[in-house]
């Protein structure tokens, strides 16, 4: 099973970033003299993903200008929100640009290196309506925690406090295209609160741990670090 076309959601305000970088979307932060979405997107090239689809908000333009002038060959398709939807509605609104059964969700402001072709594999043997990547972590309090059966279906979502190990939602997922259609939801909602959170019990929902480097610039500490970790 292959996957060729990923959702990127880089509509975000960037708030906690601002003392950083003032008047940029969060995902063009300059890691080493190149925006961060680039590294995301050459990644993911690399796993096979021919097809990007660009869910926009805040300053669309500076990224669609920037894909535009760097990434000329790219099959690029932009979803723009004029006001924001949450990562549900962006989400909603960006698969109705995807051809195929399965689509690839990532964040923009988040390289999680996942092997794709692994985790596509386990999603359709699980039949799963929605596989996360779950990265293993310790000492943390910036994240819940995702815990599974020992076939990796979702069991719980626990919330944000300091756990000493435990496995997070890496924001990376392989999300079945025709399931998520089939339900009315509302334009605005939260993809992680309002469908992963509340659906996991009712349809097949699986946790695929995946331990590849992972970082989440949202923070200034995290931006710094980015700056000494990628090259």
């Amino acid at each position: 099973m292959e996957i060729k076309e990923a959702i990127i959601l880089a509509g975000g305000l960037g708030t906690r970033l601002r003392s950083v970088l003032p008047d940029l979307p969060k995902c063009m932060a300059p890691v080493n003299g190149r925006p961060f979405l680039s590294y995301i997107i050459d990644y993911y090239q690399q796993q096979g993903i021919e097809k990007f689809i660009f869910s926009l908000g805040y300053k669309h333009g500076i990224i669609s200008d920037f894909l535009q002038k760097n990434y000329p060959s790219l099959s690029i398709q932009c979803t723009i929100e004029n006001e924001p939807l949450g990562t549900g509605g962006a989400i909603q609104l960006a698969v109705e640009k995807t051809k195929g059964k399965d689509v690839l969700i990532l964040n923009g402001d988040t390289l999680f290196k996942i092997n794709l072709q692994a985790l596509a594999v386990f999603h359709k043997r699980s039949a799963s309506a929605c596989t996360l990547s779950l990265k293993p972590m310790k000492d943390f309090d910036r994240y819940g925690v995702v815990e599974t059966e020992e076939d990796g279906r979702i069991k719980s979502f626990k919330e944000k406090k300091h756990y000493k190990e435990g496995l997070i939602n890496g924001g990376v997922y392989i999300l079945n295209t025709g399931r998520f259609r089939q339900q009315k939801r509302p334009a605005k909602f939260s993809f992680e609160k309002d469908y992963l959170e509340i659906f996991f019990s009712a349809m097949p929902m699986y946790g695929c741990i995946q331990d590849g480097y992972f970082i989440d610039i949202g923070i200034p500490e995290d931006f710094d670090r980015a700056q000494a970790e990628i090259k």
